[in-house]
């Protein structure tokens, strides 16, 4: 194989080819490391590349592979992480000043689960700091660029990402999901994304920062991607007591049923509301696909309840973050970021009771929800992004202070709903704006019903060519 055609691979692709023998581990990890090592700095989206122990593993997978010896469908297949996955012995930073050489002595489960499935970890990939942020702009490490055209936002916070998995620099990357930052990255970046039901992945050895809204999930190109990468990481982990003991689909048998009769809602009111028509045509053509794939479509009108789910969602994720930071606060506010900064102090200032209120009004809020919806539908499909993706600079809070509350309140209108309800929702890429920058729809399903998700997402996958497409520079 050519390198071009090493890293035009998707991970399945990739998984594949080393299954026949077409490729090994090896070549395979060493032109990832090259093209981390070449590319990452123009996208900044590095945050450390081990090469001497990947390397190290894709020799040992390779030969274990020549043994019969297998561990699993990701066996030898190159990846890097958010850095908020902890490594035993390996620099976790969460992008902050604060954190900087802190090495852990544990590891994360779900950096475990892809290790058990044969996965080689090359590295960690720059966030937001702490997690907290929509756009992918960090003070301390420097903003990730978007491969598409480097003067635009990544989205956040997964930023690093959804940069190098949208460059090709890797095959698949953990993110995480509190408020849209695994779906916001893969829309801005065009690659595919799923924030699955919450509890369903183990969150032990990841970042905390709101623990009752926190989700662990993959970004990649695309749902088959995702898919095997879910299949790794979901089920209940001992150490994580949140964790779900819901049975876990195989969520790559069935992907390519047909969705003949599937029932896929859109809404009549409010998710549209602040959508431009430019992304309001690219979000319904992608729904004609998947009509003309044989779904049934229906209009819902979701309850006035779902509007308040997106204040709600930000209240907790503020008040449980300032929680989780609260000596930090006190004790070193100078280390972070501007707009980190303000928006935990703004958490540690919500009244006790405003808090436990948004807690228990989740229940009521999904209940009235799933009534509308999900008793007439299989899925909801709704736009993701409301606007074209902005620039770096038209985005960068931290120089001006006006405009940020308004930005955060329509940017998350259409994502944070399904954060606050605790709801499996995946971002697909479905074309391109004037401005040459992706588009993306959601998905939306049932609680722990990731399956049907990305079944319809790969069947939509099957009919449109966006996903064969390649930011030129990187190409």
């Amino acid at each position: 194989m050519t390198d071009t055609t090493l890293h035009e691979m998707t991970l399945a692709g990739a998984a594949r080819a080393l299954q026949t023998g077409d490729v090994s581990s090896e070549d395979l990890t060493r032109h990832t490391i090259n093209r981390l090592e070449t590319h990452g700095p123009v996208l900044n989206c590095i945050a450390a590349v081990y090469a001497d122990e990947a390397i190290g593993s894709a020799k040992a997978s390779d030969a274990a592979r020549v043994r019969g010896e297998t561990t699993g469908t990701l066996h030898g297949v190159p990846m890097a992480h958010k850095d908020m996955y902890y490594r035993a012995g390996w620099t976790s930073e969460n992008g902050s000043k604060i954190r900087q050489g802190h090495v852990p002595d544990y590891s994360s489960t779900a950096i475990l689960r892809l290790d058990q499935a044969g996965a080689i970890d090359v590295g960690r990939l720059n966030m937001v700091e702490f997690a907290l942020g929509i756009t992918g702009h960090n003070e301390i490490t420097g903003h990730v660029r978007n491969p598409w055209h480097t003067d635009y936002i990544t989205g956040g916070s997964s930023s690093g990402s959804g940069s190098a998995v949208a460059a090709r620099l890797v095959y698949g990357s953990l993110g995480s999901d509190t408020g849209g930052s695994i779906r916001f990255p893969a829309a801005c970046c065009g690659i595919t994304g799923i924030k699955p039901t919450w509890s369903r992945v183990s969150r032990y050895g990841a970042m905390p920062l709101a623990p009752s809204l926190d989700c662990v999930g993959p970004l990649a190109r695309t749902a088959e991607d995702c898919a095997i990468l879910l299949n790794a990481i979901a089920g209940y982990d001992e150490n994580d007591p949140r964790s779900s003991r819901h049975p876990v689909d195989d969520y790559v048998d069935g992907l390519e049923n047909s969705i003949r009769g599937l029932r896929i809602a859109v809404p009549a009111n409010l998710f549209y509301d602040p959508v431009t028509d430019e992304i309001r045509n690219h979000v319904e053509q992608s729904l004609d696909v998947l009509r003309q794939a044989g779904a049934e479509i229906v209009t819902v009108t979701v309850p006035d309840s779902t509007a308040t789910a997106n204040m709600l969602n930000n209240l907790i994720g503020a008040t449980e973050g300032a929680s989780f930071h609260s000596r930090w606060l006190r004790e070193r506010p100078e280390d972070y970021g501007s707009p980190t900064l303000i928006r935990f102090m703004v958490g540690a200032m919500c009244p006790a009771d405003r808090y436990q209120e948004a807690l228990a009004l989740r229940t009521v809020v999904l209940k009235e929800f799933s009534d509308a919806v999900f008793e007439k539908a299989d899925l909801f499909h709704l736009p993701l992004m409301p606007a074209a993706v902005p620039t770096v600079e038209e985005t960068d809070f931290a120089k001006k202070t006006d405009g940020f509350a308004e930005f955060v309140a329509s940017t998350g209108h259409c994502v944070r709903p399904f954060n606050y309800m605790g709801l499996p929702t995946a971002s697909i890429p479905c074309g391109f704006t004037g401005n040459g920058l992706p588009v993306s729809y959601q998905l939306v399903g049932r609680p722990f019903d990731e399956k049907t998700i990305l079944n319809a997402a790969h069947v939509y996958q099957k009919e449109t060519d966006w996903l064969a497409q390649t930011p030129p520079m990187f190409a």
